[in-house]
């Protein structure tokens, strides 16, 4: 139970030194995992099944019209593997190529990763009803330090799962570090599976992250509410406007929450002053080309090994791997 306090007070110390660099720089940031608590991930729940957020529909798409050729390319001769999956959510996806794996009774454990503790927790309660004869051996935290314990077992081959769209949550830079760790991580044989949403008519794109309904700025808003619960905050929520844009140039859609007014907010032992219509940088969706996916590929030390695209070709699933 200690063990459990303890590691708590960490990841609220965390929370809090992040808030105060993100809201103390010239141009206030918070990152996006802290989205992620267990109503932010009720209202993601929500979010994946709008009509106006395609693509949860186009990924599930590809996996459900592949399911039998990714079985065959994670695993040709029915070799055992380590099904790694990154930011796993509540798995709606994963779940069809899970039963397509024990369907061609392919040995595997699956190892979802995730920040959210809760997130696991719900998703092992409903594998293990779905699946009882799943190996599952979920894991909360960084993915850097499963995979650096994953790498010293050279009998098995590491398959990773980013979906999503997830790595559209990254700079340039950003994705460039990401993946090149990720390759620095891998045996040879080792392949990265990676989620990616296509540039397409800019109009659907902004309604994704600007739904009729609120629901995408609800999602937002609770981050200022988890401010509010878990750091003492004093956010008032009504004085915020989310406010989502989309460049069809850099493919880079993103999410703020503008001050409406001229007001101090208080969290911790610290103020933050916000000037009218300053805004709050929260998240960041890019959209990426087929080429610039392939350059990130190659920059990365990764070789693509085949695209998997959904009906509308919305969305790519890409499948990775080490360069010889």
């Amino acid at each position: 139970m200690f063990e459990t306090i303890e590691k708590e007070i960490v990841k609220n110390k965390q929370f809090l030194n992040d808030v105060i660099e993100g809201l103390s720089a010239d141009s206030k940031h918070i990152s996006s995992k802290y989205f992620y608590d267990k109503k932010g991930d009720a209202i993601f729940q929500q979010i994946m099944h709008m009509d106006e957020y395609y693509l949860t529909d186009a990924e599930l798409d590809i996996f459900q019209t592949h399911k039998c050729e990714i079985a065959k390319i994670f695993s040709p001769e029915k070799e055992p593997f380590n099904l790694i999956e990154f930011g796993a959510g509540d798995g709606m996806k994963t779940k069809v190529l899970l039963k397509e794996l024990l369907n061609h009774e392919i040995p595997f454990d699956y190892i979802p990763i995730d920040i959210s503790q809760n997130a696991l927790d719900q998703l092992n309660k409903s594998l293990t009803k779905e699946m009882p004869d799943l190996s599952f051996k979920g894991i909360q935290g960084d993915y850097f330090d499963v995979l650096n314990k994953l790498k010293e077992d050279n009998n098995k081959r590491n398959v990773i799962l980013f979906l999503g769209s997830n790595i559209g949550n990254f700079t340039n830079e950003e994705a460039l570090s990401f993946t090149s760790n990720i390759s620095g991580k891998l045996n040879p044989g080792d392949l990265l599976f990676i989620g990616v949403d296509l540039k397409k008519d800019p109009r659907k794109i902004l309604l994704a992250y600007n739904d009729p309904t609120g629901i995408t700025a609800e999602f937002n808003y609770n981050l200022l509410r988890r401010i509010n619960r878990e750091l003492g905050g004093n956010f008032d929520i009504d004085q915020f406007e989310h406010h989502p844009t989309y460049d069809p140039v850099t493919g880079e859609c993103k999410s703020a929450l503008l001050s409406k007014i001229d007001q101090e907010v208080a969290i911790d032992d610290q103020t933050f002053h916000f000037a009218k219509w300053e805004p709050i940088h929260t998240e960041i969706s890019r959209k990426y080309s087929l080429k610039q996916l392939h350059q990130l590929a190659n920059n990365a030390g990764f070789k693509v090994k085949i695209d998997l695209f959904d009906s509308n070709k919305y969305f790519v699933d890409s499948i990775w791997e080490i360069k010889d």
